[in-house]
């Protein structure tokens, strides 16, 4: 088995250290830490370490999540900091108690190898953030209905009352900061790593770090007062929900709904609301703390009414509650298994193919059943070749064959399938293109299954594993490409109109000295040595020509830079 750091180098499963960088690596799956908690997956990765879903072997074997303190820092008073930081989470989680909060075990100092680690424990959360959400929703070409987005905002701010009146300010709010629920559809506020306890004195919380602020919260959800002077109010956190609230009524990043030269948010063009919803979101978003509202509950007492508002176009969770079973006597592992059983969720639009779905899902503890949606996949595979204009781009490679596939063990293709999963999640592939490009890549080698899904069935296992084998595959290409963040989060989103305005930028010398034909020349050339021997001719617009587009953007991104 490989791991990955964060920086994407390979090591062997055993390495507890990346023998490129030195950084902490993954914890393996299986791998007890403290004696009782044993590693089933990695959920997530950010810059003071990495989260973990775990089984308590002393309660019953109870999922929890394990959140790693490893700060990828070096000078001691940084390292004291992050320690200080992490240590402030665990005091804070031990005094709150509410429901929409994921409850507090434990803190933990074990040492591992040469080196002290520290965890926090809390309780899992089974479901997807509304990022995942908002990413899911898009791929049918919608976004969240502004009756959807009231019933959020009245779901979460009785939360940020609750913390507030703990004298905390969360600093971090966004969305793959709260999850939807799977259990009762109520989000929940995550990730307190940035949380403020407010002295009662001064109203605001201020630390030194090396001389400066320590700045916490995410650019373009965070106000001014956060990121620029390390500042935290209440109000801070509600300037942060309604960025979140726009950003999912609209799709877009706060970047491209904020004007930057200006100084004023773009109402009425990227942002359409109803007027009294407007009014609202526009006091949450006062550029001066003392213009917003102060207290989450004046919000509540203002919010329009979410059944006035109601559309019908869109839905966070289909009400239709469907029997969720374990995949059966066909176990996923032996970890994994004991919490199988069956139980209630919500239906809700899924990407993975359908054999795929029941592992993916007992990973949290339930399993979907399966469905027939052949005509759907049939339908997702149905993409379009499309020449990119005036660009010679390489045609479509060649699919590799892969060896035939031999019989291994229920626990081995679970470990493969286990570990695409969650590199996807960690280099943060939008799930349809990720599953879309695969789909293209099996169905474009096999030919003659197209029309035909495959099925958890016995007599599809051969395939199974073949399809597992060029997802993995991809992934490598991707990770070979070391395309930044910002550009694999857009893949499935380029259009030529990308190439266009490239194109117009060039031309008025916004790249300086740099043309779009040299562009279009570097890009190619990065994109051969991932696909080389391919003649130039059409991509596939949706799948490789996806990857040429964020090659590109990060050229683009450098050019800009100066680097």
């Amino acid at each position: 088995m490989q791991l990955y750091c964060s920086k994407q180098h390979t090591n062997n499963g055993s390495n507890r250290f990346c023998t490129h960088c030195g950084e902490p690596l993954p914890l393996a799956v299986g791998q007890v830490v403290d004696n009782r908690y044993q590693i089933i997956r990695q959920l997530g990765q950010g810059g003071f370490g990495r989260t973990y879903l775990a089984e308590d072997r002393k309660k019953s074997h109870q999922t929890c999540v394990l959140k790693e303190f490893a700060p990828q820092v070096q000078e001691h008073q940084d390292l004291q900091k992050a320690k200080e930081l992490f240590e402030r989470e665990a005091n804070v989680l031990k005094k709150l108690q509410h429901p929409q909060i994921p409850r507090f075990h434990a803190s933990l100092q074990v040492q591992i190898g040469a080196k002290d680690f520290f965890f926090l424990v809390q309780d899992y959360v089974d479901g997807d953030n509304y990022y995942q959400l908002l990413e899911q929703r898009e791929s049918q070409g919608k976004t969240f209905s502004e009756a959807e987005v009231i019933t959020l905002l009245q779901q979460i701010l009785p939360v940020l009352s609750y913390i507030h009146s703990q004298d905390v300010v969360h600093r971090d709010i966004s969305p793959d900061n709260l999850i939807c629920r799977r259990s009762d559809n109520l989000p929940v506020l995550i990730d307190f790593g940035g949380v403020k306890q407010l002295p009662a004195s001064q109203g605001f919380w201020r630390t030194k770090l090396v001389g400066n602020n320590t700045l916490l919260g995410k650019k373009g959800y965070a106000p001014e007062e956060q990121l620029r002077q390390g500042q935290a109010f209440f109000s801070s956190d509600l300037y942060s929900l309604a960025v979140t609230a726009l950003v999912l009524f609209t799709g877009k990043e706060p970047q491209k709904l904020y004007d930057s030269y200006q100084g004023i948010w773009r109402w009425g063009k990227e942002i359409q609301v109803s007027s009294h919803l407007e009014a609202v979101l526009k006091k949450m978003l006062a550029y001066k703390p003392s213009d917003r509202y102060q207290r989450a509950e004046q919000i509540l007492k203002d919010l329009p009414s979410s059944t006035a508002t109601k559309s019908s176009g869109n839905y966070i969770t289909s009400k239709i509650k469907t029997m969720v079973v374990a995949p059966g006597r066909q176990r996923a592992s032996a970890i994994v298994s004991r919490f199988q059983s069956k139980t209630q969720a919500i239906a809700k639009p899924m990407s993975w193919p359908v054999w795929i779905r029941p592992f993916a899902i007992s990973l949290g503890g339930t399993a979907l059943v399966g469905l027939t949606l052949a005509a759907g996949n049939a339908a997702i595979r149905a993409v379009t070749s499309i020449t990119i204009p005036s660009i010679s781009l390489p045609s479509l490679p060649q699919i590799p064959q892969f060896p035939s596939s031999k019989p291994v063990s229920d626990k081995g293709k679970n470990s493969n399938l286990q570990e695409i999963i969650s590199r996807r999640q960690q280099l943060e592939i939008p799930e349809g293109f990720f599953i879309r490009f695969v789909d293209d890549l099996f169905y474009t080698k096999k030919p003659e299954l197209k029309g035909r899904s495959l099925t958890s069935k016995p007599e599809d296992a051969g395939l199974r594993d073949e399809w597992s084998g060029v997802a993995d595959d991809l992934l490598n290409k991707i990770e070979q490409a070391d395309i930044s963040t910002a550009s694999r989060r857009k893949l499935g989103k380029y259009t030529a109109q990308d190439y266009e305005t490239w194109r117009r930028q060039a031309r008025s010398g916004q790249f300086g000295n740099y043309t779009i034909d040299q562009l279009t020349k570097d890009t190619n050339e990065k994109f051969d040595r991932l696909f080389p021997g391919q003649q130039r001719g059409k991509l596939n617009q949706q799948t490789f020509g996806q990857i040429w587009y964020a090659i590109a953007a990060d050229r683009v991104s450098k050019v800009q830079s100066g680097k």
